[in-house]
């Protein structure tokens, strides 16, 4: 019998063509439908959740052999708490509003035409992930809800458990009525099969990559079909003379080590020049002690920092410090060696919180507040295809609404132009 990897081509042009014949019956399904859909696959997901642990177990066995970090592993591993995490994003996603028809403006012309920008679905999305298996039902979801078709290809590590979880998807979708082929997963670790969905244009609207600076810039590179760049999280953390010392080592701590995998993760701290001998020197004691290894410069730390450190997602327990002259000197730091994803300032005088928040361009910008939040869930969206850093269409965190597009809809009573 011949693999399905012998073939990557025809493979992707089949599930293209069957996507597209999905998106036409998506545009025009009820809000009714789509909620079902996703509440049928709630309840699939959560009453399977022993298989999808022990796919998820071949997958983690899987992953070790491959040599993956610890935090990799973090970012791979289910178990039943993460399973009822899913499945409440799920459900929150179908308790949303339907983002497909909402009138976004509307006006009436001098010369007889009422003009009305409605919110239309994209039509097909492909989305490739690393890792995370619950991007299979986050993207999954979001693209039900914002009507479109959506191609799925996991990453290898989370071969077993992607598909555990799709098949409770597509569940859902034969529940509701739906097309089958509106969520599909590319059912082959080949990695011949992204390149064919970067060049699918006649099939795919749009692709998300989601995952490390290798994959986006994989998919940067060799895609014809447009792309939501999602890229590396070089997440910031600058702490002003004015910070709150007890408030900021909770989040610093919370920022770095609640889950060190994730792109939200914090991976430099700036600390102002003022405080760096006092708070700051706690902040870098405060994370050795909590296994953190700490990479200064004019602080002290686990080792020296060095040029490289700057700029880099470590998405480990690992974090670069040094101290600033002040928020300019943090703003020219961030500008140079930010991803423009997330970054953050700890300070109770609103004056360098300004400057912050306006010399600055990340896709999101926090204060006084853990950058773990850069989720579309704590957003509440639900959940996120990704955290979209470019400034086309979609930024920061992707949900439903941000996937849709717009048409015209124009009427008048027989108007006709001089």
């Amino acid at each position: 019998m011949k693999d399905i990897a012998d073939d990557i081509p025809a493979l992707l042009h089949q599930m293209g063509e069957a996507a597209r014949q999905a998106a036409v019956t998506l545009a025009q399904a009820s809000a009714g439908q789509k909620t079902a859909a996703l509440e049928a696959a709630a309840d699939t997901l959560w009453s399977r959740r022993a298989e999808i642990v022990e796919a998820n177990a071949r997958d983690m066995e899987f992953g070790r052999e491959k040599g993956l970090t610890d935090a990799m592993l973090d970012r791979l591993a289910l178990d039943e708490d993460r399973i009822a995490g899913i499945v409440a994003s799920l459900r929150a996603i179908a308790a949303q509003d339907d983002p497909v028809g909402r009138v976004l403006a509307e006006w009436d012309r001098p010369n007889g035409l009422n003009i009305r920008r409605v919110a239309t679905p994209l039509g097909v999305v492909g989305v490739i992930y690393e890792s995370r298996p619950n991007v299979t039902a986050d993207a999954g979801a979001l693209c039900l809800k914002a009507g479109n078709a959506v191609i799925l290809r996991g990453g290898s590590e989370s071969f077993h458990s992607s598909g555990a979880i799709h098949a409770a998807m597509v569940e859902g979708l034969r529940a509701a009525g739906l097309p089958e082929d509106a969520i599909q997963l590319v059912p082959t670790r080949a990695r011949a099969a992204v390149q064919a969905m970067l060049t699918a244009v006649e099939h795919i609207d749009v692709i998300v990559p989601r995952g490390g600076k290798g994959l986006v810039g994989l998919v940067q590179r060799e895609a014809r079909v447009p792309v939501f760049a999602h890229l590396e999280g070089i997440v910031h953390i600058y702490v002003d003379a004015s910070a709150d010392p007890k408030m900021a080592k909770t989040v610093v701590l919370n920022a770095k080590t609640r889950r060190t995998g994730i792109c939200g993760s914090a991976e430099c701290l700036l600390v102002h020049r003022d405080i760096a001998e006092t708070l700051g020197q706690d902040l870098c004691d405060m994370l050795m002690d909590g296994g953190v290894e700490v990479r200064a410069q004019g602080m002290r730390g686990t080792v020296a920092a060095t040029e490289d450190d700057w700029g880099t997602e470590f998405l480990d327990m690992k974090i670069a410090a040094k101290p600033v002259d002040n928020v300019e000197d943090a703003i020219a730091h961030i500008r140079r060696y930010g991803s423009n994803h997330t970054d953050c300032i700890l300070a109770d005088d609103p004056a360098p919180v300004q400057a912050f928040f306006d010399g600055l361009d990340s896709a999101i910008l926090m204060h006084n507040a853990s950058t773990q939040f850069a989720d579309g869930g704590e957003f509440g969206m639900g959940a996120e295809i990704g955290i979209a850093t470019g400034k086309m269409h979609a930024r920061g965190p992707v949900g439903a609404e941000q996937l849709c597009s717009f048409k015209y809809l124009v009427t008048a009573d027989g108007a006709t132009r001089a």
